[in-house]
């Protein structure tokens, strides 16, 4: 029998007596466990916990909060393959992205236990101004008080960590809502952040829809921050509904790649196809559009159909597997239906398009134009689009023709021309000679447009995660 689960709230795994929500392998449809349908009565404890919490992490001295970081981490790698099966299983994610999931959010976790150690105000200058000479003043960064974090399915242990470790580290609590789909990678946390000594009540689970748990949250004007991963359509609804609230954004992309007429191919290649598939596309800042310099055009594309060729669709948990399902079916036909579309409307399908029981085959398309919807919006699937180009303007222009601006990646040998990139584009991220889909735990990351507001990365979301208190002594 598949395992009922229960959730973390105010240092007590509660909730057998709720009505359950079924995880499923996305794979092959099979029930994998069950978890607690959250009521609003069960938010509200939540709620009134976190609260509890803040004031118990918020008094805790750094170097605490560090060890309790350190030690999470350290029983991540312990467990890493445990927790790579988690997400293998729940989110259909082949098992060596799985476990570079579960490394990555040890990784997560530490950096957040040196930034807790580190964070520091500045001294203010008060003699600048004859006003103020003779006094002396200086900063603090503060703690904000109770986070929603609101996370999505694809990096239901990752994503989930860039709330979850900075939260504590700046001295926070949380109330945390997972996926549906995903929340057992969330429950594991939960467990190995107790395990390591966090005081009860600075992390809290509720599991269920956004309409009705997450719409709660961000309405209760307890919380103090709502950080959320997600849609643009459901970002701007929590925008709209979080009155003074600080809100963190982490919406859609389409993310562009250029390949330039000096590139590399033999590096570019094999990341780009990294890029567009991982994951089955189903990433924030996977490859979705690649404009290729005509020169190099025809080799490209003569090489990346055949790389892509290479690799392997199934079952996630076949350790030889590159491609494993999309996240649910109804995601599936969406992809399949924007594919009839782009097909009906001139494109052709140069490698894929076909379905695989609940996986899609790794899809490339030529011929398309900036008003497919696998152009112009976020398709979240293996499937990319290539483009020629004649002049690297052209390719910016194309490029920064969108709604979104997450992160860019260009291949150039050409100094000049990188730098021209990094000035035009407007997006959160450019990343020179790599693909978009680029990313370590300790950088700034976040998008303009459409893709969001703040950033994410330890020390810039504690930044987001802290107020201001100015101490100023007339000596």
């Amino acid at each position: 029998m598949a395992k009922r689960y229960r959730v973390l709230i105010g240092g007590e795994w509660t909730g057998d007596d709720l009505a359950g929500i079924e995880v499923l392998n996305p794979f092959d449809d099979t029930l994998i466990g069950t978890v607690p349908e959250a009521t609003a009565e069960l938010v509200e404890k939540a709620v009134a916990a976190a609260q509890k919490g803040f004031k118990v992490n918020a008094a805790l001295p750094a170097w605490q909060r560090a060890e309790i970081l350190e030690k999470t981490a350290g029983f991540m790698l312990r467990d890493k393959e445990e927790i790579a099966g988690i997400i293998a299983r729940e989110a259909g994610k082949s098992w060596k992205y799985a476990l570079a999931e579960a490394e990555r959010t040890a990784e997560t976790f530490r950096f957040a236990s040196l930034e807790a150690r580190n964070e520091h105000g500045e001294v203010i200058p008060m003699d600048a101004s004859p006003v103020s000479a003779g006094r002396f003043g200086f900063y603090l960064r503060v703690p904000i008080g109770v986070i929603g974090a609101i996370t999505p399915f694809n990096f239901p242990m990752n994503l989930v960590a860039h709330k979850v470790a900075p939260a504590i580290a700046a001295g926070n609590s949380l109330v945390v809502k997972p996926a549906t789909k995903t929340p057992l990678s969330l429950l594991k946390m939960a467990e190995l952040l107790e395990e390591a000594g966090l005081p009860a009540g600075v992390m809290n689970v509720v599991i269920g829809s956004g309409k009705v748990v997450g719409n709660q949250l961000v309405q209760d004007e307890r919380l103090a921050m709502i950080t959320f991963t997600g849609s643009p359509a459901v970002g701007r609804g929590i925008k709209a509904l979080a009155g003074l609230k600080r809100v963190t954004l982490e919406l859609g992309s389409n993310s562009p790649t250029i390949i330039d007429e000096d590139a590399d191919l033999s590096k570019a290649i094999p990341r780009c196809v990294m890029g567009s598939f991982a994951n089955s596309g189903q990433v924030c800042i996977s490859v979705q559009r690649i404009f290729v310099h005509r020169r190099l055009y025809d080799e490209f594309l003569a090489k990346f159909v055949a790389a892509t060729g290479q690799l392997i669709v199934g079952d996630p948990m076949d350790r030889r597997c590159d491609i494993g399902p999309m996240i649910s079916n109804v995601e599936l036909q969406r992809a399949l239906d924007w594919l009839e579309e782009a097909k009906g409307l001139g494109a052709k399908i140069e490698t894929g398009g076909n379905r695989i029981g609940n996986c899609l085959e790794p899809t490339i398309l030529t011929g398309v134009t900036p008003d497919m919807q696998v152009m112009c919006s976020e398709v979240f699937a293996p499937i990319v689009s290539i483009v020629p180009f004649d002049s690297f303007e052209e390719a910016l222009d194309m490029a920064d023709a969108s709604v979104y601006g997450l992160q860019a990646g260009i291949y150039t040998n050409n100094i000049n021309k990188a730098f021209q990139a990094v000035k035009r584009l407007d997006v959160g991220g450019v990343i020179i000679n790599d693909v978009p889909t680029f990313r370590v735990d300790h950088m700034p990351y976040g998008g303009n447009k459409e893709s969001g507001l703040g950033r994410e990365g330890i020390r810039f979301a504690m930044e987001e995660m802290t107020n201001i208190k100015f101490v100023c002594f007339n000596l």
